[in-house]
């Protein structure tokens, strides 16, 4: 058996990782270590055929001992370290959640139901790094697989509405602590008329005391148009994302456009994402339908009417599900060839987490 290494297991993208492996029992087919910043030698979690207790995550000569290494500590810990662990000898797998590695000339981008096959023919050439995507650009791919897979598409504008989890466990806990001190503030004076109200919240909102230390800003009651850094273009680098990352994993000959604005919104789990494809040529909305409908495993049509969209397509209904749904789906007025689109999806699934599964499971059966 494989030995397999796994850095930031214990964060949220790392916690569903986890979840997921033990749901398919992946830690069968393996010899398992964990490996800590803060816990060196304290009992490591109980799976088959894993070690006891918990080695350093910063000790290059315990983790040169993997064959492949699991990283979801982040961009800093994989600047740090991936660099030490090639330059000492390691010639292993290295899988990462992180961004840092994505774009560089011998990384594959992973995304199991769009380009299992690409993947495949990585390892079997002796890639060595694999390395999950942006997670609304999985999720966009997922959702319209079948129009990239029949090259029917000319551009897409993607504008996201991103879950506050999207930053880090420290960012959703304090959406619901701003939510709390909200909650507190309105039963204090419940029976106040609306205006009243409205203007004793934005006065809470951008005062002091509300909770911002994370955010910066107010994100309950609130949106927030821009995520991550700012790029040359006057996109933010969350935006930059999506041509760069999608064009790669389609392995596009000719790059499809893709941009949009990306906005955090409240919602704490689930990213989504409303859409304007640019078709290269009209289509017929049943074909266009089918198309999407029959691409992969984990898309999922949804009807365009009022009461499947609010029921089927919100993140409510699709936080913790391994489904991708895609709704709204109609011809625009603006031309024949445009389409309107929903969707959305669990960020911490396919959006983060499934992916590197499934690529970890393609090398240990190679």
């Amino acid at each position: 058996m494989k030995k397999v290494g796994f850095i930031g297991w214990r964060g949220m993208v790392g916690s569903v990782l986890m979840e997921r492996m033990k749901e398919e029992n992946d830690f069968s087919h393996m010899e398992s270590y964990f490996f800590s910043t803060s816990q060196t030698g304290e009992a490591a979690p109980k799976m088959p055929n894993s070690h006891d207790k918990l080695l350093s995550a910063m000790d290059s000569k315990e983790l040169s001992k993997m064959d492949i290494l699991v990283s979801c500590q982040g961009g800093d810990y994989t600047t740090e370290m991936f660099p030490l662990l090639r330059k000492e000898g390691w010639n292993g797998i290295w899988i990462d959640a992180a961004s840092t590695l994505r774009m560089k000339d011998d990384s594959v981008i992973v995304l199991d139901p769009v380009n299992r096959n690409n993947i495949q023919e990585a390892i079997n050439k002796g890639t060595k790094n694999f390395v999950g995507g942006n997670c609304t650009v999985s999720l966009l791919l997922i959702a319209l697989h079948g129009l990239f897979k029949e090259n029917m598409v000319e551009w897409v504008s993607s504008m996201t509405y991103q879950a506050a989890s999207g930053a880090g466990a420290k960012n959703m806990i304090e959406l619901l602590d701003q939510m709390k001190s909200v909650g507190t503030a309105f039963s204090a004076n419940p029976a106040a008329d609306a205006l009243t109200l409205e203007k004793q919240m934005t006065s809470l909102m951008t005062s002091s005391q509300f909770p911002t230390q994370n955010f910066g800003h107010p994100l309950a009651l609130n949106v927030l148009p821009w995520i991550d850094s700012e790029m040359p273009s006057g996109q933010s680098k969350e935006e930059w994302k999506a041509q760069v990352e999608a064009n790669k994993i389609l392995q596009s000959q000719t790059i499809i456009p893709i941009d949009g604005t990306c906005v955090r919104v409240g919602a704490l789990r689930c990213h989504s994402q409303g859409l304007t494809i640019k078709l290269k040529k009209s289509a017929h909305l049943s074909t266009v339908e089918e198309i999407i409908a029959s691409a992969n495993d984990w898309v999922r049509l949804v009807p365009n009417n009022k009461p499947d969209t609010l029921k089927a397509l919100t993140p409510a209904a699709v936080s913790g599900k391994m489904h991708v749904p895609i709704g709204r789906i109609r011809p625009m007025t603006i031309g024949d060839s445009y389409f309107n689109a929903f969707t959305l999806g669990d960020q911490l699934l396919w959006g983060a987490a499934e992916p590197l599964r499934c690529v970890l499971r393609q090398v240990l059966q190679s």
